[in-house]
């Protein structure tokens, strides 16, 4: 598990490596949070290409970062989720809250 940051104009980039669940949801949050709080930026971007498995605390994961930029008048965008990872966003009612976009990894301006 792992969270690359990039922060790019007004967006911070969160990419995460590996399964969330209950054991690496803590620290993901962690350290979006400590850049976000440091840069407050208008979006921040949940980049899910390589997380294959995310539960619950996945789903609090997403809530929480919407909570704290709705501090800041920010949004949420949800990258690249898989099937199953989209699926239960959208069950749990997020895809309201955050936005769902699509797009390849060479798209993503590194």
């Amino acid at each position: 598990m792992g969270v690359r940051l990039l922060l790019r104009d007004d967006t911070l980039t969160a990419r995460i490596t590996g399964e969330i669940d209950h054991h690496t949801a803590r620290s993901v949050r962690e350290e979006i949070d400590g850049a976000a709080q440091k840069v407050k930026p208008l979006r921040l971007c949940l980049d899910f290409s390589e997380v294959p498995f995310m539960d619950s605390s996945g789903v609090g994961l997403i809530l929480g970062r919407h909570r704290l930029m709705q501090m800041w008048h920010g949004r949420v965008i949800l990258e690249n989720l898989s099937p199953q990872v989209e699926k239960l966003v959208g069950l749990s009612g997020l895809d309201r809250l955050v936005a769902i976009e699509r797009r390849e990894p060479h798209e993503t301006n590194e």
